[in-house]
């Protein structure tokens, strides 16, 4: 079966994954979501990651999740917001402030895939990817 969308795959992969107390989740692989990930983990709510090449298949990510001294998830929620059937733009003065600024938006501009607050600092608007808190 065929995948139409690879980051709302991912995204759902690591919600299931930080809902069961998972120490880490393997994640299908391409630029995009390598880029999500890494922002994800620039920001602390994740541990690490890594790419995971295998022969004749289709690579995979194996994200490592991250817990507080509590047991409780760095990571505590992730929202798709554009999507293949309806696509979200945002100029650099409407970019969405998350949670009024305790989480972020990931953004696909032009320069490459960063957080809102960087997008908003370079004057950069784009598709609003993501929203994580």
């Amino acid at each position: 079966m065929a995948r139409t969308d690879l980051i709302a795959d991912m995204l759902t992969m690591v919600r299931n994954a930080i809902m069961a107390k998972k120490e880490s989740v393997v994640v299908p692989a391409s630029k995009m979501n390598n880029a999500i990930i890494d922002i994800m983990r620039a920001y602390g709510y994740i541990e690490n990651y890594r790419l995971q090449a295998t022969a004749g298949a289709a690579s995979t990510l194996k994200v490592y999740l991250k817990y507080k001294a509590d047991k409780s998830p760095a990571l505590r929620g992730l929202k798709r917001i554009s999507r293949p059937g309806l696509r979200n733009y945002a100029k650099c003065k409407k970019m969405p402030r998350v949670l009024r600024g305790y989480g972020m938006a990931i953004v696909s501009t032009s320069k490459g895939v960063m957080s809102g607050e960087k997008a908003r600092e370079q004057k950069l608007g784009g598709e609003v990817v993501c929203y994580i808190w």
